[in-house]
């Protein structure tokens, strides 16, 4: 999927940003870049430091040490300006179960500072772009795990940002529900937005503009999935990275 970004400008730009927990380095000197309106895939095995780069990246985990901005705010100085400008959607779902859709997308709008009248037209905007209408009034835990997906998706967006951090979204849930919830993605990227999303399914990565592979908290490849492929002479994305966990193990 081939897109206009703006010259020399950044939604997120990483330097050497590192994060330890006493003597052990989650996250070892990263730096990367990435570009407005780019699907950005943040791709690695489970424990390789995805989920702590996000986190530090949306201000809620102060980096050890390097530097980072998050649509031009400092991840240091600048912490409750990228949460308020930003979407975010946890790996595990954090929302209200005893609560129905339409209540919890209703409850969000008033954390985001939204006015009555505004919340009132994004929960019918939102209900009506995720296809939510017939499960509105269903309580959360009653409904099937891709659809909680997509009503934690509602709130990471209902502040309308442009970039978005979307922590394995799709762990869990069945194929058809993976792939629907990929669209989603797709139509947030047309509509100028800017999509950060981890996976550990390196078939998701054949949807992304761009990708990084993690290995032990560092960023041992990054690049187009088609150049990557070339490059390591593989046919899929999955095959990319068993190449390049072994080559890394190997060195």
């Amino acid at each position: 999927m081939n897109r206009n970004y703006s010259d020399g400008e950044f939604a997120v730009e990483v330097s050497k940003l590192t994060r330890d927990f006493g003597h052990f380095r989650a996250v070892d000197a990263v730096s990367f870049s990435v570009e407005k309106g780019e699907i950005f895939g943040f791709l690695g095995a489970n424990g390789a430091g995805k989920t702590t780069t996000v986190r530090m990246l949306c201000g809620l985990l102060m980096p050890s040490s390097g530097t980072a901005a998050v649509g031009g705010f400092d991840v240091y100085t600048q912490v409750e300006q990228i949460k308020n400008s930003i979407g975010y959607m946890s790996q595990s779902f954090s929302l209200y179960e005893d609560l129905t859709v339409r209540e919890n997308i209703q409850f969000y709008g008033g954390v985001y500072g939204l006015k009555r009248k505004e919340i009132r037209r994004k929960t019918e905007e939102l209900l009506d772009y995720l296809n939510l209408w017939d499960h509105a009034d269903q309580l959360t835990r009653d409904l099937p795990l891709g659809w909680k997906q997509r009503m934690a998706l509602s709130t990471a967006i209902l502040h309308d940002p442009n970039i978005i951090f979307l922590d394995e979204p799709t762990s869990g849930v069945d194929p058809a529900s993976r792939r629907d919830f990929w669209l989603l993605i797709y139509e947030l990227a047309e509509r100028g937005k800017t999509v950060f999303v981890t996976t550990h399914y390196m078939d998701e990565a054949e949807y992304c503009d761009r990708v990084s592979i993690m290995k032990q908290g560092k960023i041992v490849e990054i690049d187009k999935p088609e150049v990557l492929k070339e490059k390591y002479g593989s046919e899929s994305m999955q095959q990319v990275f068993i190449n390049v966990v072994s080559e890394v193990i190997g060195e």
